[in-house]
Formats: structure tokens, C-alpha cells, sequence
């Protein structure tokens, strides 16, 4: 059973899958819509993997060395929904270039502070339980996100996708900020 911050970083996790999943394969009608081609999203793409698979690294590796890592992890949360909320200011394939290099650099300090706090917190007893709930829990998440962002596409528009992407993780930030009381 989770308890304390365990279930804090899991539900927070999952409040910030549901906003960050509803793009999910509309990244490249996006994409196209601003200009793009095939090349361009694929460059935007990588922008993003490159940038937050380098800087991964060097977060895990500092985050257990000089900083808190419930700081680093609500610092990346926070960039997150600065730079969704970059998605309405894109224009050009140059601008969502940026902003795909500043979402990898969100996910950099996000994501191995929030798989270390989670270690740290979890039930010892089930771990695979446990793993298996945030793993399994994440992918449900996105997959009824991508629905919802399809929806909110269809029916409204790209502006409307992305007012409620960014409220939704400033939601999972806030909710997530729970983890800095003692």
C-alpha cells in the first residue's frame, strides 16, 4: 500500500502524464501546422531526446553529489509547464526547436530525481508491486491523455490543447511541491 511520499511523487507523476501525454501523436500535425516538414519534426524530436538523454546524465550523477533532489525535480517540473506552455508562441519549426530543448532540459531535472525519490520511498516489501504500479500507472495515463488531446483537438483547437497541458502539470508541480515538507 502506498503511503506518505511514495504516493505523493506517484499521484504527482500521474497528474503530469495526463498533461504531458495529451500531445502524444499530434506532435507532428503540430508540427506541420506551424510549417514543419518531416525533417523538421524529426529534428525537433531528436532536439528533445539528445538534449535530455546528455543532461540526464550529468543530473543523476550531481543530484547525488551537491543538490537536493526534491529541488531538482520540482525545478524540472516547473520548466515543464513554462515551456508548454511555449507551445502557444510557436510559429516557426525554429521556435518549437527551442522549445523541445527546453522541455529536455525539464526532463533532465525531472526525471531521475523523481526515479531516485521514488526508490528512496518505496515500499521495500513490493518493490515490483510498486514499480509495476508507477510503470503501469503511467502508461494508462498517457494512453487516456492522447485521447483527451485528440479530443480537445478535434472539437476545439491546438490553443485549447496546450491552455489545459500547461494548467494540468502547473497542477502536478503544485501537487508534487508536497514532497519538500518534512
Amino acid at each position: 500500500m502506498l503511503a506518505g511520499k511514495e504516493k505523493i511523487l506517484l499521484y504527482g507523476g500521474n497528474i503530469w502524464y495526463l498533461g504531458e501525454g495529451m500531445l502524444g501523436p499530434l506532435f507532428a500535425v503540430f508540427a506541420e501546422r506551424i510549417g514543419g516538414n518531416i525533417l523538421d519534426i524529426t529534428w525537433a524530436w531528436a532536439t528533445y531526446l539528445i538534449i535530455s538523454g546528455v543532461l540526464i546524465f550529468l543530473v543523476g550523477k550531481i543530484s547525488d553529489e551537491k543538490f537536493a533532489k526534491d529541488k531538482l525535480m520540482m525545478v524540472g517540473y516547473g520548466l515543464n509547464a513554462v515551456f508548454t506552455f511555449g507551445y502557444l508562441l510557436i510559429s516557426t519549426p525554429t521556435h518549437l526547436f527551442l522549445v523541445q530543448a527546453g522541455l529536455g532540459v525539464a526532463a533532465a531535472l525531472a526525471t531521475p530525481t523523481w526515479h531516485a525519490l521514488y526508490a528512496k520511498y518505496e515500499d521495500k516489501r513490493h518493490v515490483g508491486g510498486t514499480w509495476g504500479l508507477a510503470d503501469g500507472s503511467a502508461e494508462l495515463i498517457t494512453g487516456v491523455a492522447i485521447i483527451l488531446g485528440g479530443l480537445i483537438v478535434t472539437y476545439f483547437s491546438f490553443t485549447a490543447l496546450f491552455l489545459i497541458m500547461g494548467i494540468v502539470q502547473v497542477i502536478a508541480t503544485i501537487y508534487q511541491g508536497k514532497i519538500l515538507r518534512k
